[in-house]
């Protein structure tokens, strides 16, 4: 399994049992030691016979100042996943959310992209949407990669509890809600910040009345969150009127609209809300 190695702070507290290395580091005549990797968590990857290609997972898993957490714990995993998308800065999140005290312990696991749009999107009839990219409406192959090869491997690897969820932004938004509507058995928890809802004339609004209309979702929870963008913000009201128009009995449901950020800001201030929520201490949410 190979280390994962990337500079990355911990929760900002003086704790000298939190301090890395050995303290015997070589050093050269200015008594300056050579630089060192920090190493924050593992990857690994998985030779897909589901989507035909080897797909790349990053692993973080929080400790409470540098202890580690000896108990079973919740997987959230995140499309967008990689190194270079936004693993880091969730990862960055969880540890301080843990330290203090605002969630839950809870692993992250990060799928790295291969061709993002492919698998972020379901089958579409508008012309528009088949522009912007080669191959599109690939989600259906994607989840069923997440259900049958990744999560057993994760459970196989880690020590995990039954209870997992997913996040994502924009495109993996998409997937998220997609996701709760077709399979909402799939997951317990499900974030969806500034979700591409317009996809196929905003077909997923009216999917979501009909499979809300017949019950499904019991025992989920929910979190929707939109930015200043007008199209994203006036389809992710509606799937909020849908979510309330529809009560499922133990279906617990958040819409925070954030009109301060824009596309491009959403996802940190959001997750921080979104993890509070769905990963929190009873009242932890804001």
């Amino acid at each position: 399994m190979a280390l994962v190695c990337v500079a990355f702070a911990g929760c900002a507290q003086d704790r000298s049992t939190a301090a890395s290395g050995d303290g015997h580091a070589s050093r050269d005549s200015s008594g300056i030691s050579a630089a060192q990797p920090l190493v924050i968590g593992e990857s690994f990857t998985i030779d897909s016979r589901i989507m035909g290609e080897v797909r790349h997972m990053n692993v973080f898993v929080p400790t409470v100042y540098g202890e580690k957490i000896d108990a079973p714990m919740p997987v959230l995993y995140m499309p967008d996943g990689g190194m270079n998308e936004d693993f880091l800065h969730i990862a960055g999140l969880m540890q301080v959310l843990v330290c203090n005290g605002g969630m839950r312990p809870c692993m992250l696991v990060g799928i790295q992209n291969t061709q993002r749009r492919r698998d972020m999107t379901g089958p579409t009839t508008n012309p528009e949407d088949r522009k912007i990219a080669p191959v599109v409406g690939g989600s259906a192959n994607f989840r069923r990669f997440i259900k049958e090869e990744l999560i057993p491997a994760v459970q196989s690897r880690y020590r995990t509890t039954d209870e997992a969820g997913i996040i994502g932004e924009s495109a993996a938004g998409l997937f998220v809600v997609e996701t709760f509507i077709l399979e909402p058995e799939l997951f317990e928890m499900y974030i969806a910040i500034d979700p591409s809802l317009w996809w196929n004339n905003g077909e997923l609004l009216n999917t979501a009345k009909a499979r809300l209309a017949s019950g499904a979702g019991s025992g989920a929870s929910v979190f929707i969150a939109s930015s200043d963008e007008p199209v994203i913000a006036g389809h992710s009201m509606q799937l909020a009127g849908i979510f309330e128009s529809h009560s499922v009995p133990g279906l617990s449901f958040r819409y925070v609209p954030m009109v301060s950020e824009t596309h491009a800001t959403i996802y940190h201030p959001a997750a921080i809300v979104a993890l509070r929520t769905v990963l929190g201490p009873a009242g932890a949410g804001e």
